[in-house]
Parts: structure tokens; C-alpha cells; sequence
């Protein structure tokens, strides 16, 4: 039976199948995004959706989607789905799936009357280019499809409606046309891999709306282009591929790229398999350069991000080169960074203080996941630089005061992953001594003793290991609470009670300055106050402020968006703290813990995991579809249960 399958009374129930989604990317920035009755629901949705570098820094719909209708002795049957004003949808064309699948490649398969069809979908590699294979598994009589391409040439950030300026101009390829609405946009080739005709006949149409949008308080609304429409006649048991690109293919050799990528693709056919095959859709390789991008669909490379989620994305999956080649795109960055030079690497946000703390965290786990020595020799002058750049009091919002602690000001700007801004301010405005930072500071002095002290730098690790000391010492003067479990952040006198899931940290690292009782007694307080069947609340139910729902407007939206939501990515460091203390008795309640995750494999995005999910049952995903931390760090998690049961 297959793992990710949906038959006919799902795909037929508009109310069920709008809510789950499918994402294909190329790679290199690129992707595909519909729901799988492929009716666009957000405008981030497309057939081809890629980014346009010499226009600005954003993804841009190109093609919308595209419209198929079977012709039979002069019927027409619309297999296309599109929402209208007034809650019309049309043509409906949904009635007509039989099922979807896509343990392989997303599929669906239609049923017209005698004729059974079926559509596969593939994104080439590393190619602005996607592909849709045609089969006519039956039919009775002749049979002539049509396809309707709706263009948008826009960015992901805003609308297309109807105008004078689009150009309508199109020339002819092999088995096609290329066209382009505006300046700047490289040409949409549309072509076909058997002769076909196509008929210019331009025509808007107007008011396609998008649903998602309108829950999150947005304009909702557009117009889109139709140039024309090919038509190609089909024979039972024949195959036709349509390519939409940025290139011109050689039509005849479009059947073999699509078995080509096919037998490239990891079957989804497990709970590993979906969140493998999701893992390699955060890669993004451009210009030379290996990024990891945040999430989809509008996430770009964020640096807290991209190192928190790297060893979760390559390692656990013991793709050793690719962490190894998107530090080298982040390692040019943290230099450009602490040089105080503009970089030309896109990884934002280098400027937050955690950062480069996370940096050598991600360190830490290939050292252990692949050899220190390896490490040591790749990455010891990197995080020595780190070491002492933050001690030199180098960092414009990082400072190492005399009791070892590090300070960060968080009042007036987001610095932490908590980083949500109403009206200009922090809704969390974490500012002082702030739990996480000084719990990485910590681990990241440690780590780099020993790795100093193994590659015979005595010295140096002996003054690491005495800052550590104090450093440790007063973390625990400072942050241990007389309940057990620790201040969030403290600023003064001024002691933040909230019970956090920032505290679960200092647990889960491998170095802490909490004795096992101290860990437990935090590890209690997680797990009874924030655990949720989803991951870690970002807020317990207890504390002031609990606004567990992530819905209605943009401000309603932030403000909820750690006070109490639950966030996947940190339930890796929860299992790492609870197998640290519990071990092999542990093991048990962690595998019931994941069954929450293997049921999101068949919703919002199927076979990935969404941004964030409310704080309160039925805990509904919420946010960006797929996102890489939740992503990485679920994967992390199955690396450290398969080490246990060795």
C-alpha cells in the first residue's frame, strides 16, 4: 500500500484536499508549489516559481499552473481547478481525480468517462525547468488533450492583474512557443515532447483568488494571462511530456530526462524517506555558493537557521559532503562577518549575536558525527577565531562580562530566535543574560578546549577551560531559580520567570555546567509545563501572556508567535537532554513521541513538517509549509534512536 496515497472521497472533499500541499524544488532556489488537487491556494504557489536575480532578491511566479482538458469526440472535460469570488471554484476538475500519490513523484490519476489518465510531475536539478508526463492509461475512442498554461510573470510578493503593458508576443520553438510578459523576465519556454499546435488566443481571467491569503489577512485576489492553448492528440498507452523552462530542450530527449529524474528521486515510502527527500529541498545552490534555505516558501538563507538545521539536514542522513559544502559558503560569510566587510554570500542575519555560537555548535556535531580530527584540522582555526572574537569584545551586540557571562541587548531589537516585532518592538524583548547564549557559550568554550587541547595547544585550552570555569559557575548562580528550573533571561535585577523551553538547551548539550539532578529538575519542568504531542511550546500555560493560537491578522500572528505555539525543531534538543539522563529507559516514551510527526507526513505539506503548530489540541500546523530546523532536527532525533539500537 502506498505510504503518501489519496483516493477519490479526499481528493473529491475541497474542504480536505485544500489543505494539504506538495513542494518540488530544483535545488538551486526554484520549486514548485500547489495543493494536490492543484488548485493554487497562496500566492506563492506555481508551476514554476524561480528566482530572477538581475530583477531583485525574491522567487517569481512565472507559470501559475496549467490547465489540462480531455476532448472526446467533441466533449470537453476541464481537469483545471481555480477559486473565484463568491467561494465559486471552476472548473472543478477535482471531481474527476481518482487518486494522488506520491511516494515517488507526485501522481494523479484521472478518470473521464472511458478514459483513464494520469499525470506525474518531476522538477529537473538544478534546472529552472519543470516537467509533466501525460499517460492515457484507457481509452475507448480517439482522445485529444488540451493544455491551458496561466502565466503570471510576478513576484512572490505581490499580484498580477489585468493591464495594457503585458506583452502578448510569442515566438515559435520546436513543439511550442516562448514567451515573456515583461522586461527583465527571462523568456517561458513551453514545449512539448510530440508535435503540437497551439492556438493564440489571449484571454485574462479575472479574480482567481487565494485562500490562504485571506486567512492571514492579506490581499487575496489577482488576474492571470492565458496566451493560447496546445492541443496534441493521444493514443492508449502513450506518454507525452510538458516542459516549462527558462531554456529551449530538445524536445526529443524530454522523455528520457524525465526517467532520468525519476530514477534519481528517494522513494517517500517511510517516515525517514519523507523527511530525507524533504531535507534536500532546503539546498539551494547558486552562483557557486551552498546555501540552506529556512523554509517554503518565502523563507531565505537565515544564518541561526542554517546552522542549527545543518547537521540535521546532512549528517543524520550521512551526507558528510554536503555539510561540509554549505560550511564552506557559511564559513566565507562568518570572515566577511567579523571582518566587517559587505559579503556577497546571502546568509542573513549574520549579525545576530547567538549566531556564531550556533556556528560552532553545528561544529560539534560533525565532530562527533564524523572524526574531531577531521574537525579539528577543517574547522580549528575557524572556531578558535570565533573564540577569541567574542572574548575580544570584537561583537557590536556581545559582550563577555566579568563574572563570564555574556550580555546581549535585546530590548529594542529581536536578537534571539525569538524574534517576532510588533510596532517596531520585540514582543519578547529578551535583553541582559539571556539563558541559550551563555548555555552555547558554555559548551562552544569546552568543545573548543578539548578540540585545542587534542592538537596539542595546551595553553589555550587551559585559558578556555578557566573561563569555562567561571562561566560556569555563575550560570548557575545566575539562571537556577529556587523551583528548579531557569530564568529565561536576566537583566539587573529584573528576572524573567517565564517557564521557556530556552532552558532545555543547557540539558541537551554535551557540555553544561548543570549537575545531573540540576538537569533533571529542568528536564521535569519541560516536560510536564511544554511538551506537547507536536514538540516544545514556546511558552508554558502557567506563565503570563500564554497565546497559544497562530491565526487572524499579521500583529495577531506575532503576537502569538512565541507565546505559547509549539516549535518542532526544539523537540531534537528535548530528546537529546532526555536520553542524557533516562538512556536506554527512555527510549520508549521518545518513539511514542514521534508518532506525532509521522501523521503530519499526510497533511499541509505532505511528507515535510510546517513552521509551527498552535499551543492547544488538536495542535493545527500553522506558518511556512516546510521548514528546515523542524525538518532537520526530527531527522537528528532518528540518528540518536538508531544509535541506541544498534
Amino acid at each position: 500500500m502506498s505510504y503518501l496515497r489519496f483516493d477519490k472521497t479526499l481528493t473529491g472533499n475541497l474542504e480536505e484536499s485544500l489543505t494539504r500541499e506538495i513542494l518540488r524544488t530544483n535545488k538551486s532556489g526554484a520549486y514548485h508549489c500547489t495543493t494536490i488537487v492543484d488548485c493554487n491556494t497562496r500566492k506563492y504557489h506555481g508551476l514554476l516559481v524561480i528566482p530572477v536575480p538581475n530583477l531583485d532578491d525574491e522567487n517569481h511566479v512565472l507559470l501559475s499552473s496549467l490547465d489540462e482538458t480531455v476532448i472526446q469526440h467533441g466533449a470537453e472535460f476541464n481537469l483545471g481547478l481555480h477559486k473565484y469570488r463568491g467561494n465559486n471554484f471552476s472548473p472543478n476538475g477535482h471531481k474527476y481525480i481518482r487518486e494522488f500519490e506520491c511516494d515517488h513523484i507526485p501522481a494523479t490519476t484521472y478518470r473521464v468517462g472511458g478514459v483513464l489518465l494520469r499525470k506525474e510531475k518531476v522538477f529537473v536539478h538544478h534546472e529552472n525547468r519543470i516537467l509533466i508526463r501525460y499517460t492515457l492509461l484507457e481509452s475507448h475512442s480517439p482522445t485529444t488533450l488540451r493544455f491551458r498554461p496561466f502565466l503570471a510573470f510576478r513576484s512572490v510578493r505581490e499580484y498580477t492583474h489585468e493591464n495594457s503593458i503585458a506583452r502578448r508576443d510569442y515566438e515559435e520553438v520546436e513543439n511550442g512557443i516562448k514567451t515573456c510578459m515583461y522586461p527583465g523576465y527571462p523568456e517561458l519556454y513551453m514545449q512539448l515532447s510530440k508535435k503540437t499546435e497551439f492556438r493564440f488566443m489571449p484571454y485574462w481571467y479575472r479574480g482567481i483568488e487565494y485562500p490562504k491569503e485571506q486567512e492571514r489577512g492579506y490581499d487575496f485576489n489577482e488576474d492571470l494571462y492565458v496566451p493560447g492553448y496546445f492541443e496534441v492528440d493521444i493514443k492508449k498507452g502513450e506518454c507525452i511530456v510538458f516542459s516549462a523552462g527558462t531554456s529551449e530542450v530538445k524536445t526529443r530527449s524530454l522523455k528520457q530526462i524525465f526517467e532520468n529524474e525519476v530514477n534519481d528521486r528517494t522513494p517517500r515510502d517511510s517516515f525517514f524517506h519523507c523527511l530525507k527527500n524533504s531535507a534536500h529541498q532546503f539546498h539551494n545552490v547558486q552562483g557557486g555558493e551552498h546555501y540552506i534555505l529556512a523554509g517554503y516558501p518565502w523563507f531565505k538563507c537565515r544564518a541561526r537557521d542554517l546552522f542549527i538545521s545543518l547537521p540535521g539536514l546532512t549528517l543524520a542522513v550521512n551526507e558528510v559532503n554536503e555539510f561540509e559544502d554549505a560550511f564552506k559558503t557559511a564559513e566565507k560569510a562568518i570572515y566577511d562577518f567579523m571582518n566587517g566587510v559587505e559579503s556577497e554570500c546571502k546568509v542573513y542575519e549574520m549579525q545576530h549575536p547567538d549566531v556564531l555560537l550556533w556556528a560552532i555548535w553545528a561544529l560539534n556535531q560533525y565532530a562527533k558525527d564524523v572524526s574531531g580530527e577531521e574537525c579539528r584540522q577543517k574547522y580549528g582555526k575557524l572556531m578558535v577565531d570565533i573564540i577569541n572574537y567574542i572574548m575580544g569584545g570584537k561583537h557590536s551586540n556581545l559582550f563577555l562580562h566579568d563574572n563570564g557571562l555574556l550580555f546581549a541587548n535585546g530590548e529594542d531589537q529581536a536578537v534571539t530566535w525569538m524574534n517576532s516585532t510588533v510596532d517596531g518592538h520585540p514582543v519578547v524583548p529578551r535583553t541582559g543574560y539571556i539563558v541559550e547564549f551563555n548555555a552555547l557559550w558554555y559548551n562552544a568554550l569546552r568543545f573548543v578546549a578539548n578540540m585545542s587541547r587534542e592538537g596539542g595547544q595546551t595553553e589555550y585550552a587551559d585559558h578556555l577551560d578557566a573561563q569555562a570555569e567561571m562561566t560556569g559557575k555563575s550560570f548557575v548562580e545566575v539562571f537556577r531559580n529556587d523551583y528548579g528550573y531557569l530564568f529565561d533571561y536576566v537583566n539587573g535585577n529584573l528576572m524573567d520567570w517565564s517557564v521557556r523551553p530556552n532552558m532545555i538547551f543547557t540539558v541537551a548539550f554535551d557540555y553544561s555546567p548543570l549537575t545531573r539532578d540540576q538537569k533533571k529538575q529542568v528536564l521535569d519542568i519541560v516536560t510536564k509545563e511544554l511538551l506537547t504531542p507536536k514538540g516544545l511550546r514556546s511558552l508554558s500555560p502557567k506563565s503570563g501572556g500564554y497565546n497559544p493560537n497562530y491565526v487572524g491578522s499579521q500583529r495577531q500572528r506575532d503576537l502569538a508567535y512565541h507565546q505559547g505555539t509549539v516549535w518542532p525543531w526544539l523537540m531534537g534538543f528535548y530528546v537529546e537532554a532526555y536520553l542524557k539522563i533516562y538512556k536506554m529507559s527512555g527510549l520508549s516514551f521518545i518513539e511514542r513521541q514521534l508518532i506525532g510527526y509521522e501523521e503530519e507526513m499526510t497533511s499541509h505539506c505532505v511528507g515535510s513538517l510546517p513552521e509551527l503548530f498552535d499551543g492547544d489540541p488538536p495542535f493545527k500546523g500553522r506558518g511556512a509549509i516546510s521548514f528546515a530546523m523542524n525538518v532537520a532536527e526530527i531527522l537528528r532525533i532518528l540518528k540518536m534512536l538508531s544509535k541506541f539500537n544498534i
